[in-house]
Formats: C-alpha cells, sequence, structure tokens
C-alpha cells in the first residue's frame, strides 16, 4: 500500500518563503560589510573617491596592498606579532587554565581570599602611570616579554575556567586520585582533554587581543623599531597617510599634485588595513569554532 505524500498547505509555504528570505537578508547584512571592505581595499585609489564601490571593486588594483607590503620593516614587524600571538596565547591558557583548575580545590592555601583579590582586579585599576611603573621596576621596557608577561593572568579568563571545571564529574578526578595521579597528572590527563570547548574560547579571546594590541607597543617599546608590532606599524601608516592626504587636498591642485593625489587615498589604506589586520583571525576562527558547540563529554559516566 503505498503512502500518501503530505501536501504542504499555501500558508506553510508562504510562511518557510518569508523565513528563507529574512535569513537571506539577515546573512546579506552580516556579510556585505566585511565584503565591502575587501573590495574597496582591491580598488583604484583615484576612483573610490569619486565613485565608491558597490558590489564589485572599481577598476581593480593591488596598489593598496602593493604601498603597505613595501613599508620598511613591514615582515619584521609581521614576525613579531606572530610571536607576541603565539606565545602570548600558549602561555595565557596554560597559566589561565592551570589557576582556573587549582582554585576549584578546597586544599589550596587562603584559596578563598587570593579569588576575591583576583576578582577585585576586574572592577579596579592600577592606572596607566603605576601600571607603567610597575613595568620599568621589572626591567621589561624595550623587552620582548613585555608583551607576554603582563598577559599571562586574566580574571575574567580564569573566572570561566573554573566555572567550566566545576561542572566536569568529579568521579575522573577522584578515579585518577586513588591511582596516584597528582594534581599536574590530573590536570594534564583529564581536565585539559575534557575543557577544549572552553580554552578554545579563551585562545581565541587572548589570540584576537594579542594580534590586535599595539598601544602597549607605543608606551613600553616606542624606542626600539626591532619590537615594533603589525599593528603598530600600520597604525602609523595610517596616520602618516591621513597627514598626507590632508596636506595634498589643502595645497595647490598642479599637476604633480593631483597625480599624487591619484594614488592616495586615507580611507583605501583605513580598509586594507583592516584586511589585513582581521585575516589571520578569520583564518583560525574555523578550526575553533567547532570546540565551541561540541559537548564536552560523549556519552555517560560509569560509577
Amino acid at each position: 500500500m503505498k503512502r500518501k505524500k503530505s501536501k504542504t498547505s499555501m500558508s506553510r509555504k508562504i510562511f518557510l518563503l518569508c523565513n528563507y528570505l529574512l535569513m537571506l537578508l539577515i546573512t546579506f547584512i552580516c556579510i556585505y560589510p566585511f565584503w565591502y571592505i575587501i573590495i574597496y581595499s582591491f580598488s583604484e585609489p583615484g576612483l573610490v573617491d569619486v565613485n565608491p564601490p558597490v558590489f564589485l571593486p572599481r577598476g581593480f588594483s593591488f596598489s593598496n596592498y602593493r604601498d603597505i607590503f613595501e613599508l620598511q620593516g613591514f615582515f619584521h614587524a609581521l614576525l613579531i606579532s606572530v610571536l607576541r600571538t603565539v606565545l602570548g596565547t600558549a602561555g595565557a591558557v596554560l597559566s589561565c587554565s592551570f589557576l582556573g583548575y587549582l582554585f576549584t580545590k578546597n586544599e589550596m592555601p587562603a584559596r578563598k581570599w587570593v579569588y576575591r583579590f583576583l576578582i577585585l582586579t576586574m572592577y579596579v585599576n592600577g592606572g596607566m602611570i603605576s601600571t607603567f611603573i610597575v613595568i620599568k621596576s621589572y626591567g621589561l621596557l624595550n623587552n620582548f616579554w613585555v608583551y607576554i608577561l603582563p598577559m599571562l593572568i586574566s580574571a575574567y579568563n580564569i573566572v570561566l575556567i573554573k566555572t567550566y571545571v566545576e561542572q566536569l564529574p568529579q568521579s575522573l578526578e577522584e578515579s585518577a586520585r586513588l591511582d596516584g595521579a597528582g594534581y599536574v597528572r590530573v590536570f594534564t590527563a583529564i581536565i585539559l582533554p575534557l575543557s577544549k570547548p572552553i580554552i578554545a574560547t579563551v585562545a581565541v579571546f587572548v589570540a584576537v587581543g594579542q594580534w590586535n594590541s599595539w598601544f602597549d607597543n607605543h608606551i613600553y617599546t616606542r624606542g626600539t623599531e626591532s619590537l615594533t608590532t603589525l599593528q603598530y606599524l600600520l597604525y602609523n601608516y595610517l596616520n602618516e597617510a591621513q597627514r598626507l592626504a590632508e596636506q595634498i587636498k589643502n595645497s595647490v591642485n598642479s599637476g604633480g599634485i593631483s597625480q599624487m593625489v591619484s594614488t592616495i587615498s586615507s580611507k583605501g589604506v583605513r580598509m586594507t588595513i583592516t584586511v589585513l589586520a582581521s585575516l589571520p583571525i578569520f583564518l583560525v576562527y574555523p578550526f575553533m569554532q567547532k570546540y565551541f558547540v561540541k559537548g564536552i563529554m560523549v556519552g555517560a559516566v560509569k560509577g
């Protein structure tokens, strides 16, 4: 006996169509700003000032990227940014995750007082001057480790990891302790593998912060060109491009000046810098995204 195919009513079809159109509209609203930045960065600087692009570049050109790649010290600054991002993220994840695990143990001396003091740092900041004095007293001025050490501990990340660890089944840790495992062994063999979702989240937070950071370069290593990060280099280049564009605009419109105007666009520089600053995060995030939605346990814990 053949089953009768269920027919979708007209109202149901209209409802589904409206849903699809609404989702497409929301997707377009989310994606278009990034697409606009990309096509603007690939547009000819002399054309976009008069007629900005909409969906496709205006006179496809690599001039904006060529000007940035030809900056003196660009690849060295890129190397410094990559090193601080990799080392800073790894160090912050390990230190915050281990501290978050320790704060779940009643055996930790003065655990409540230390944890409360840590939470207090989220609301009370010492300020720029006192922080600068501390950095100077530790000998971190004009030192690469000024990018790493001050960001190893984050109260917010520790709270996230502590709350997550407290939700893990205690039976797993108790079984390991009965087998003679210590705190470090339990942390590396049980806590870390089960905490991949929250660790991936913290890693993304720290990596984005490290990659986009430029103010510490401006304050603590300003006189050392070998420690210039990519973000600070691009920041200086953007300011220089804006200043030069304003000077050209206010000067006499001679033949040479008009030709220079056609090759310089401060807005195009901003768009190009935005693409270069965001591209590494866009490349890394898809590999970390699965841990955001993945469950922390598969199956049940047998007692």
